[in-house]
Formats: C-alpha cells, sequence, structure tokens
C-alpha cells in the first residue's frame, strides 16, 4: 500500500529498527570489554553521541531521497557501480545476521523461562530461532498494513519492557557495595583500546535506524515524515538505552553483568522474584518479535531496489523478479535462515555484522557530501553543524572498525574477502549481460 505510513508507524520502525533484542543482551558484552565501569558508562554515552550524529545525517539522506531502497539508492548514485552493488550485497548479508542473532536472543529469553522443564543447546536454539522468522514472513507475505500493525504493537510492548527495567531499579533493595567506577582491579587493557572494543557492542545495539530510509515511497509527506521519524525515534532509544543500562549496573552488579545473557530475566528475579523471571523471560520473547518483523519488511526493498536499478546487474529482466518485492522477501528470508544455521551463536554473528555494517555506515553517510555539492536548496530538514556532525559519525564508525580488526583479524579479512568477492561478481555479471545481450 502506497503511502500508508505516518510519523507515529516510521518513528515506530525507527525504534523497531536499533530496539532489537541487543539492549537486552549486548551490555554484557559491552561490560566484559569495558573492564570498568567507568568505561562501560563511557561507551554508552559516547554511542548515544555518534548515533545522534548518524540519526541527523541518515535524516537529511531520507529527506534529500524519499523513495522504497533509499539506502540502496544512495549508494548507486554516489559510487561506482561495482562498490554500490558490493556495499548494499554485504549490506544485505549483515542485516540477514542480524536477524538471525536477534532471533536467537529471543529463544535465549524463551529457555529462561522453560529451563525448569527444556535444556536448549545451539542447534536447537537456531532450529526454533528460525520457526520464528518463518512466522513473521508469512506476516509479512500478507502486506504492508498488517505488517505495520504487527510492529506498532511488539513495539509498544518492547518499550514498556524497557520501561518496566529503568524503573525496577527503584523496587530494589541493593545489598551489594556498588564498584567503584575507577576500580581497575585485574584490569590489562588500556583504557582507548577497552573504549573501541566496547563500542563494537555499543553500535552494534544502537545501529539500525539508517533503513528507515528505504521506506520513502511508502510514507505520507515523506520529505518531512522521514526525518523527523529518524530523530525522533533515535531520541527515544538513546534516552531508554541510558536508563536500562544504569539499572543493569545497580541491580545486577558489575561483576555479574560481564557473564550474563538473560539479563532481563536476572533484573525480573532479582527484584520479583520466580514471577518476574517467567514475565520477563516471557514478554522478553515476544518483544524479540518485533526485530524480526521490521528486518522482513526493510531488506526486501533494498533488494527490489537494486533490482529495478537498470544500471546495475541483476539476474533477469523479468518483471516478476523486478517489480515484487514478495520474490525479495523469499530470498532475504532464505539467506537469513541459512546465517542462522550456519553461525549458531548470537557472538560470532555480532563480529561478523560489525565488520561489514562498519563500512556500509561510515560510507552511506558520506554520500551527503555528495548531495550536498549536487544541491543545496532548504528541502525541509538539514543537518546541524555540517560537516561536524557527519565527520564525527564517520571517524567513529572508522573507529570501530579498526579496533575489531586490530582484536579479531579473521573476522575482518573475511569481511574484506566478501566485500571483494561481490565486486568480482558485479563484473562477472556485467560480461555475461554483455555477451546475452549480443547474441
Amino acid at each position: 500500500m502506497k503511502q500508508s505510513l505516518g510519523l507515529f508507524s516510521l518513528t515506530m520502525i525507527t525504534i523497531g529498527l536499533v530496539v532489537g533484542m541487543g539492549i537486552f543482551r549486548t551490555a554484557s558484552d559491552v561490560a566484559m570489554a569495558s573492564g570498568t565501569p567507568f568505561i562501560f558508562f563511557a561507551a554508552w554515552i559516547l554511542g548515544g553521541v555518534i548515533a545522534l550524529c548518524g540519526a541527523l545525517t541518515f535524516a537529511e539522506i531520507g529527506a534529500r531521497n524519499p523513495v522504497n531502497g533509499g539506502y540502496y539508492k544512495i549508494f548507486a548514485e554516489c559510487y561506482h557501480p561495482s562498490i554500490a552493488f558490493a556495499l548494499n550485497a554485504i549490506i544485505v548479508i549483515a542485516n540477514a545476521a542480524a536477524l538471525g542473532g536477534i532471533a536467537l536472543i529471543g529463544v535465549d529469553y524463551l529457555g529462561a523461562t522453560l529451563r525448569s522443564w527444556i535444556i536448549f543447546n545451539d542447534a536447537a536454539k537456531s532450529w526454533i530461532a528460525a520457526l520464528s522468522i518463518l512466522i513473521f514472513f508469512t506476516i509479512n507475505t500478507r502486506g504492508l498494513k498488517l505488517s505495520a500493525n504487527t510492529l506498532n504493537a511488539l513495539m509498544i510492548l518492547k518499550i514498556g519492557m524497557l520501561i518496566m527495567i529503568i524503573f525496577s531499579q527503584f523496587f530494589f533493595d541493593h545489598q551489594q557495595i556498588p564498584i567503584p567506577l575507577s576500580d581497575l582491579n585485574g584490569y590489562q587493557r588500556n583504557d582507548l583500546q577497552s573504549l573501541g572494543l566496547a563500542l563494537v557492542a555499543v553500535c552494534f545495539t544502537y545501529g539500525g535506524y539508517q533503513h528507515t530510509i528505504n521506506f520513502g515511497g511508502d510514507a505520507k509527506e515523506a520529505k518531512s515524515k522521514i526525518p523527523k521519524s529518524i530523530v525522533l525515534g533515535m531520541l527515544i532509544v538513546v534516552i531508554l538505552y541510558l536508563g536500562a543500562n544504569y539499572s543493569y549496573f545497580k541491580i545486577i552488579g558489575f561483576n555479574e553483568l560481564k557473564t550474563a545473557t538473560s539479563i532481563a530475566s536476572i533484573v525480573g528475579e532479582k527484584v520479583f522474584g520466580t514471577i518476574g523471571l517467567l514475565t520477563f523471560s516471557a514478554l522478553l520473547f515476544i518483544g524479540a518479535q518485533s526485530y524480526l518483523n521490521v528486518m522482513l519488511m526493510t531488506n526486501p526493498r533494498i533488494m527490489q531496489a537494486m533490482a529495478e536499478d537498470h544500471r546495475k546487474p541483476h539476474p533477469t529482466k523479468e518483471p516478476l523478479l523486478r517489480d515484487q518485492p514478495k520474490i525479495w522477501l523469499y530470498v532475504f528470508t532464505f539467506i537469513s535462515l541459512i546465517i542462522l544455521i550456519w553461525a549458531r551463536t548470537f557472538d560470532q554473528i555480532m563480529g561478523f555484522v560489525m565488520v561489514l555494517d562498519s563500512a556500509g555506515m561510515a560510507l552511506g553517510a558520506a554520500t551527503l557530501f555528495y548531495f550536498r555539492k549536487k544541491n543545496s536548496e532548504n528541502i525541509g530538514f538539514k543537518l546541524w553543524w555540517f560537516p561536524l556532525t557527519t565527520l564525527v559519525f564517520i571517524l567513529s564508525y572508522l573507529f570501530v572498525a579498526f579496533s575489531i580488526a586490530i582484536d579479531n583479524p579473521f573476522l575482518s579479512l573475511t569481511g574484506l574477502f566478501i566485500f571483494c568477492g561481490f565486486v568480482l561478481l558485479y563484473f562477472a555479471l556485467i560480461k555475461y549481460f554483455n555477451r546475452k545481450n549480443t547474441i
């Protein structure tokens, strides 16, 4: 349904793209990487600033490109076709991997609810996560309106869960002595290295808002509503994230947080006992489904935009594949399931996603320089403090990419090989179609 999304639905989409289940899981990864509470909170605050810089940047980009699949279109216009093809291909793969990772977190919370009766191994978790993806794949085949309404309901539930976690600290009788923010006992890394590794998980948790620009063709008054929804959504997200992490620190304690996985379930159990554990776990499993839904809404639009762009190679020029988004929903779901079954654990998926996503985010934000030079007229929204805001965002993601390369060269090389593979695939397809057209 064209132009059926208003400001509320677009804001819920922005929040849904960001608030997957990362905030209910990655706090432990950030705590482990940080080593000290001071760096832990510094990473979340700095990550919020970076995310707001990115939100403002992509808000203007979205206002300048109010079309479906806008995240693909900006690369296609600003970079060489081979680079645009490769970047969008790895972005789709990164998003498919993120979808699988969030599905696994949802299953972890389901396991916390049923741990007295069932023990899940990695293989069982993967298959249950796959079933969740297939359920929301079915919903998305029914159309955009049903998907958007389902997302709105699930996002209200998830935001409610975050608010419950934030206010749980006021009902918690804190008996432990808080760890001083400057405690460095047993800590080996330097502060900059720790901050970089902590930002990997933080940026993963804050990421996703840039894909709101994929709904430009479905939005009412897109040039004004897309930027408003991105900025408003990210302001809400930053406030919720900082409040939730302070509650984790106060209720769970920093040392226990380092090894926690089902964080919200632990909060519920510590504050409200067994009933809290079961309630929080069940609600978080349901809440995880909103991220699955929104990712299945947005990524087929990227793939459809790639197929419709006649300057780029695509497997066929038949109208069925170019004009039917359902075809790309099938393809994206299939890719997600393959990665999910292959990777199996959330930590592997998160590292893989951030290797691919860091390059895409930095290069995506850099397109604003091109669009500003091409057209400087007033479009209804202009980024504040340009170019400083955009440069802060780009340099921050390059720092994250560098941190991953130092800590895990294998993941970085894997991402580089995948990117180069898609560049080569582009030229192979170009050669194939040129030869076919001459016959």
